[in-house]
Parts: structure tokens; sequence; C-alpha cells
């Protein structure tokens, strides 16, 4: 028998902009959810903060919050929050969260998630400018729906 994964929930938060999802990956500790503040103080909805639901959909991977975390967001040092948030939104980028970063990367990097290949890149989430290398990462390497 073939059975085929249509959903996976990951270790990582999540925030869109424009329609297209960003997963932020990375070890506890890493700064998932500071990243994801920074990203939704540039204009990027919380998708899913920790864990998101990663699902197929038509041909496509879709990225929510699971029920009991939705719109909730841990920002170390102030408790978790309520915010604003976006469900069912395609994955257009990973972000894998290192401090161990190439400096001239290869563009075709990916991941794949439920057979489904994505974009992937490296950032330091301690960095000033790891929001800014997101956004445009995003414009220039991310899916387009």
């Amino acid at each position: 028998m073939n059975l085929r994964l249509s959903s996976e929930t990951m270790h990582s938060s999540s925030v869109a902009i424009d329609g297209r999802a960003v997963l932020i990956c990375g070890p506890s500790g890493a700064g998932k959810s500071d990243l994801a503040l920074r990203l939704i103080d540039r204009g990027f909805t919380l998708v899913s903060d920790d864990q998101t639901i990663v699902r197929k959909a038509s041909g496509r991977l879709v990225a929510s919050a699971p029920a009991s975390i939705a719109g909730k967001l841990e920002i170390r040092g102030i408790g978790i929050v309520e915010m604003p948030t976006a469900a069912d939104i395609p994955v257009a980028l990973v972000v894998e969260l290192t401090s161990d970063i190439q400096r001239l990367p290869d563009d075709s990097r990916e991941r794949a998630i439920l057979g489904i290949p994505v974009p992937l890149i490296s950032v330091d989430a301690l960095t000033a400018s790891a929001p800014a290398k997101v956004a445009v990462a995003l414009d220039r390497l991310g899916l387009t729906f």
C-alpha cells in the first residue's frame, strides 16, 4: 500500500505577506519567534508560532496554525500575546536559522516538504539584517502563486 502524507506538523514559526507564507525553522531558542515578530513589524502577518501545520492542497503546500495556538505569539520577557493571523497560506520559502552562513550560497537550495520542493535560505536570526534578508529572499527566490 502506498500511503502519502497529506499534512505535517513542523517545528517552525510562520508568517505571511502578499498571500505567500515563510516557514522559519530552527531548534528551540534559535530565534524563530523573535524573527517572526521582527517580520510582523515589517508588515508580515502571523500564521503560526513554534508549530505550523503544513498540508497539501491543490498541488501546493499551505500553512496554518494548530487550533490551540492560533493567534498567539510568545514574546520572551513579555509572555504570550494575541496577534492577527492568516491561515491556509501557500508556502513560498523556508528559512533555516543557523549561525553557519555561506557567503555566496547556491540559489537552487530547496527543502522537500511532503514531497514538494520549496526554496530554502539560511539566516542568522540574531543579526539586525535578518528580517531584510528574508524579505529580499522571498521576492527573489520565493515561489509565486
